[in-house]
């Protein structure tokens, strides 16, 4: 079931008043999706940490969910190279009328409309940290083995 609101976050503030379609690269700058779109999530928290990762300043990152023996959604937010050296980030709220969920039953969501948020907020950095972790010894050597293979 489509949520009412999906959130997009981003370690820019928007010129002007829309989000508009750009092609989606994973954070390692790499164009990872063939579609043309604004992309948002419908937690919030993969927002926030998303719009982390993309600071200029962290080279690689990724973000996995799962679900918790709960039950409840979990997230696992890691930064491969670098470390955020912003202090703010953006969280911004968007109405999904104009989003797909791409590809069908992922957690992604897509519209290839320009988007005009319902909330745009400023976020400290520092206060969000607890979002994100360092990636293990284990995990950056099989990131720099992924991305060789890119090149």
């Amino acid at each position: 079931m489509k949520p009412k609101f999906l959130y997009h976050g981003s370690s820019k503030k928007i010129i002007g008043d829309k989000l508009i379609p750009r092609q989606a690269k994973d954070v390692g700058g790499v164009a990872d999706n063939s579609y043309l779109g604004v992309y948002a999530s419908e937690f919030k928290d993969e927002a926030m940490a998303m719009g982390i990762l993309n600071y200029k300043s962290v080279d690689g990152g990724s973000i996995s969910r799962f679900r918790k023996l709960d039950g409840t959604p979990g997230m696992d937010a890691i930064i491969y190279n670098g470390f955020p050296k912003q202090k703010y980030f953006y969280l911004y709220t968007l109405s999904s009328r104009t989003f797909a969920n791409v590809p069908r039953g992922s957690l992604q969501w897509v519209s290839k409309k320009t988007v005009t948020p319902v909330k745009i907020e400023r976020l400290s950095t520092k206060k969000y940290l607890h979002l994100i972790r360092r990636a293990s010894p284990k995990e950056r050597e099989e990131w720099d083995r992924e991305v060789k293979k890119r090149k």
